[in-house]
């Protein structure tokens, strides 16, 4: 190995005292892919063994909590006890590839398709609708509770299925992220108004989780939370308002924070000095409370390592390990020039991408660098 990538491979204990052998993530990433009653799919299991041996940590796509909450067609659940066989078999083959398995956690609120929810039944914090979608049900306070519980429930069975961890997934413009946003939160109740009742209930997630690992985990479990930066909408959350949330989450003893972003290099929209990027503005905000992993558009070798130079403790990949599975294994054996960036139409068996997500690789123009086979 070039030893100047030497960094991406230092080892790093989190706070609950799990350690990762490498500064490595893989992102979380939906692949469509699961079974239609919420098992986990064998391609699934193949997809995921194929990208596991390199990374320190792999992040799951997300699972749903709730029959409510599942965001996506072939996204696998973790909202009944008679999914914890299917959850172990994911958390399984992950670690025997020698990588840690994290669960991430999941209630797509609105943006759930009405065919994949109870009755069509969308909710969200307010009847807000997405543009183009239906407009959802305000949840009730009690609705909201049973949510946070669910939040827990999960992790119980994340527990009980051999994870190494959960991810809160407060990212992307999902329920978490709905009550969290001034567009999307209009109640006037103790779960919205001023920008601490926003928090109220991704706060409410990060104690139960916390809660149910104390109580059921037997040895260190991870905690995690994601989170977007910023909104586009007006009113909508801001860099202000998220770096009060980071400050905030900083202080309730997580084992990480994971940012949300196309661009590791990406500067405020609105809310903070544009002269600094938004992961400049986050770490100086967590001031080493809590280790921030940072992420997007990273594909090279030297690009992972410029971006660990700004002091994010751990880089995750999304898109480059479905095109580059190797990617780690490759910069320990010093070919780090033969990594991949783009794919091509006849990768598919190579790479061991699912039918559905290769379909939506291939139908979704600019996701992907698709190239002609060489």
């Amino acid at each position: 190995m070039n030893t100047k990538f030497q960094p991406l491979f230092q080892p790093i204990t989190l706070r609950s005292g799990v350690k990762i052998k490498n500064r490595v993530v893989m992102a979380p990433m939906t692949n469509f892919s699961s079974h239609e009653d919420g098992m986990v799919s064998d391609s699934e299991i193949e997809y995921y063994i194929r990208r596991s041996k390199g990374v320190g940590m792999v992040v799951t796509a997300c699972t749903f909590v709730t029959p409510n909450g599942k965001g996506f067609a072939g996204e696998f659940a973790g909202d009944r006890d008679e999914m914890i066989p299917s959850l172990r078999r994911l958390a399984t083959a992950i670690k025997e590839q020698g990588a840690l398995a994290v669960l991430q956690i999941f209630h797509g609120g609105r943006s759930c398709p009405p065919e994949l929810v109870p009755n069509g039944d969308t909710v969200s914090a307010s009847a807000v609708a997405a543009e183009g979608g239906p407009t959802p049900r305000a949840l009730d306070e009690a609705e909201v509770e049973a949510i946070v519980h669910a939040f827990g429930e999960t992790t119980r069975r994340a527990i009980e299925a051999g994870y190494d961890g959960v991810e809160i997934h407060g990212a992307n413009g999902y329920l978490i992220h709905q009550f969290f946003s001034p567009h999307t939160n209009l109640r006037e109740d103790r779960w919205g108004g001023s920008l601490e009742k926003r928090m109220s209930f991704p706060l409410a997630i990060v104690e139960e989780v916390k809660k149910v690992v104390a109580k059921h985990a037997k040895q260190p479990f991870i905690v995690g939370y994601r989170f977007s930066p910023e909104e586009m909408e007006t009113p909508g959350i801001t860099m202000e308002d998220t770096l009060a949330l980071v400050d905030t989450l900083a202080d309730k003893e997580l084992d990480y924070l994971h940012i949300s972003l196309m661009d590791f290099w990406s500067t405020p929209r609105r809310g903070a000095d544009a002269a600094k990027t938004r992961i400049e503005h986050i770490q100086e905000k967590i001031a080493d409370r809590v280790p921030l992993i940072g992420v997007g558009n990273i594909h090279t070798a030297d690009e992972a390592l410029n971006a660990l130079q700004t002091g994010v403790p751990l880089i995750a990949l999304g898109r480059e390990l479905i095109m580059e599975p190797d990617w780690v294994e490759k910069i320990e054996q010093g070919k780090e020039s033969t990594i991949l960036t783009t794919l091509s139409k006849e990768d598919q068996d190579r790479l061991v991408i699912p039918d559905p997500l290769w379909g939506a690789i291939m139908n979704t123009p600019g996701w992907f660098p698709v190239v002609e086979k060489v």
